[in-house]
């Protein structure tokens, strides 16, 4: 037994609360060293009382360790607790001080979660869970008022720049709401729609004013009313870490230097504002000097900010932000962000825009959920790009899952493209087996997935501008076929709560060296096997039948045999299968 690898504290992703009433405890172990672990829990007023002896079970591995996790329901919210831990005949008991030979039976020296503040838990709203996203760039979705284009608009579908106008607005998405809905959409994440001098509007102008060239207040006042009649939720797009060159208070900096009242509201490192060999003498995103970074720690730049928050929550009847470059911006204003947004409407879904590991930011204070750009990559990685073999890729997501609270993972954002990436279809060269592969996967792996538009319809694109082309409308210049298998793989979501937050996930095949994986995904009342085949050649996978027959449910053109208690299903190249049973009492 290696205890230099055993790791566990009483804090962030190792011991949390779920809900009000259970705490969830993990503990890290170097991969297939340990056969047992246990949990001694107790209250500590009443030791004797409430001692108890809770397994713990292998939730998830990385190509390091094993992670192990159990449930707890203290009698009084309050938990001192110890493991043990087994190795075939060896067996150690862990407290918070050392290892030791014995049951320990001082819980003064045992692992402490000292009560569970209702208050106090993470609860990310439950609607992520069931969510479907479309991530929609307005100024290329659908021009519905041309009577409000930019100046020098180009004819729809047109060769993309970083600069030019194709008059995309949210009339336009009002139009296509049933092609959404048919779709199976139930959710939308609109990138930046205030008042902005580019097209893709990232640049804040007035954040409490919609772009003029997208509509007003009352066009998206229409839109989310229209939007909620069809259960479909809104996530608009906020730039509090920076504005635009035109923005208010930086014109006044411009104009007045030193003497401006706004001169705190940024990072000001000399004055007059100007540009040295290409670094501007402010900070700004990146190094673009039409994007000023915005002093959030000063308090009129936060009270501002928090009204912008509050406002389209409360007044507009939005359901939630995504929070752009938000990993530049000071955590405390985020605390406060999530305290003026959650009293506006505790059921808003707020997402940051992280691009790595985000459990910091991930512990209920915070956000609901970031950008899944790990899973991103993993992902795209595998089924698309061939750099990882099957078990590096379950190592990956393992060690995704390993990383976050529970509740944190059922509403994470799994996206395989958007506007910041080449699109999934150019990834995989054209190769639709390969997205259809990724896809399926996306669509039957926990958290909420998103759809970058026009993905479905077989819209490709190389990294922006390519990837910000405009929808295409004309069937006839659609993929129908690939529209069709979205609509299935998203009504095959819907109908199936172990495809989403209430299935519990564990890879039954992940080989060194394979291009085989098969994903489990396990409710109280259903357990269905997803088999995927990332290789040009046929492949057979055979798994435990069990007792209880087994049914296909999705598309596919495997074949399936049962013989002696074995599943045998034969996967074409870039094949996959989806099967399922009820869940028997043995599982």
């Amino acid at each position: 037994m290696l205890l230099e690898a055993i790791f566990h504290q009483p804090k962030r992703n190792w011991a949390y609360a779920y809900d009000e009433d259970t705490i969830r405890l993990r503990l890290r172990a170097k991969k297939n060293d340990l056969t047992e672990v246990y949990a001694l829990t107790g209250d500590k007023y009443a030791w004797e009382e409430t001692r108890d002896i809770v397994p713990l079970t292998k939730f998830t591995s990385d190509s390091m360790f094993d992670y192990y996790e159990g449930e707890v329901k203290p009698p009084y919210r309050r938990l001192k607790y110890a493991f043990l831990l087994k190795s075939g005949d060896e067996q150690i008991w862990m407290t918070e001080t050392d290892f030791q030979e014995e049951e320990p039976n001082d819980p003064g020296r045992m692992f402490q979660f000292p009560y569970i503040h209702a208050g106090a838990v993470f609860t990310p709203p439950a609607w992520v869970k069931d969510a479907v996203f479309y991530q929609i760039f307005p100024e290329r979705f659908a021009n519905g008022n041309p009577a409000i284009n930019p100046e020098k608009v180009e004819p729809w579908g047109g060769e993309p720049t970083p600069f030019n106008f194709f008059g995309g607005d949210l009339q336009g998405v009002m139009d296509h709401l049933d092609y959404l809905s048919e779709l199976g959409i139930n959710a939308i994440y609109f990138t930046p729609i205030f008042e902005a001098t580019t097209n893709h509007k990232y640049d804040t102008e007035d954040y409490l004013r919609v772009d003029r060239h997208f509509g007003d207040a009352d066009t998206v006042k229409r839109l989310v009313k229209l939007c909620h009649e069809r259960g479909i939720r809104v996530l608009l797009d906020a730039v509090f870490n920076h504005s635009g060159k035109t923005f208010a208070p930086f014109l006044d900096v411009q104009k007045h230097g030193a003497a401006s009242k706004y001169k705190h509201w940024f990072h000001i490192h000399e004055f007059p504002l100007t540009v040295k060999d290409g670094i501007p003498t402010y900070e700004t995103f990146g190094f673009e000097p039409h994007m000023p970074k915005l002093n959030t720690e000063n308090p009129d730049v936060k009270a501002y900010l928090l009204e912008v928050a509050e406002y389209w929550i409360k007044e507009i009847g939005t359901d939630g932000w995504r929070l752009d470059v938000a990993d530049e911006v000071d955590n405390a204003f985020w605390r406060d962000f999530r305290r003026v947004v959650k009293a506006a409407n505790p059921d808003a879904y707020i997402l940051g825009e992280i691009w790595n590991e985000s459990s910091s930011w991930l512990q209920g204070d915070q956000f609901d959920a970031a950008m899944n750009y790990p899973f991103t990559a993993a992902v795209n990685a595998f089924f698309v790009e061939d750099k990882m073999h099957a078990e590096q890729f379950a190592h990956a997501i393992g060690r995704q899952l390993s990383r976050y609270p529970l509740q944190a993972s059922e509403v994470a954002f799994n996206l395989l493209d958007s506007h910041d990436t080449p699109r999934l279809l150019t990834l995989c060269e054209g190769d639709q087996r390969k997205m259809k592969l990724a896809a399926l996967f996306q669509f039957s792996y926990m958290g909420a997935p998103c759809i970058y538009y026009g993905d479905e319809i077989g819209l490709d694109g190389e990294h922006d501008p390519w990837c910000r082309k405009c929808m295409e409308w004309d069937e006839a210049k659609q993929d129908r076929e690939l529209l069709s298998y979205y609509q299935k793989l998203i009504a095959l979501r819907h109908s199936h709560p172990a495809l989403r937050a209430e299935g519990t996930v564990r890879f039954l095949q992940a080989r060194a060296g394979g291009s085989q994986l098969v994903m489990e995904r396990k409710s109280d009342t259903e357990r269905i096997l997803v088999l995927f085949n990332r290789s040009q050649e046929t492949a057979i996978v055979e798994l435990e039948a069990g007792d209880q027959p087994w049914t296909e449910l999705f598309e596919g053109n495997h074949r399936t045999a049962i013989d002696q208690g074995v599943l045998a299903i034969e996967l074409p190249a870039y094949g996959y299968a989806v099967m399922r049973t009820e869940l028997a009492e043995q599982y």
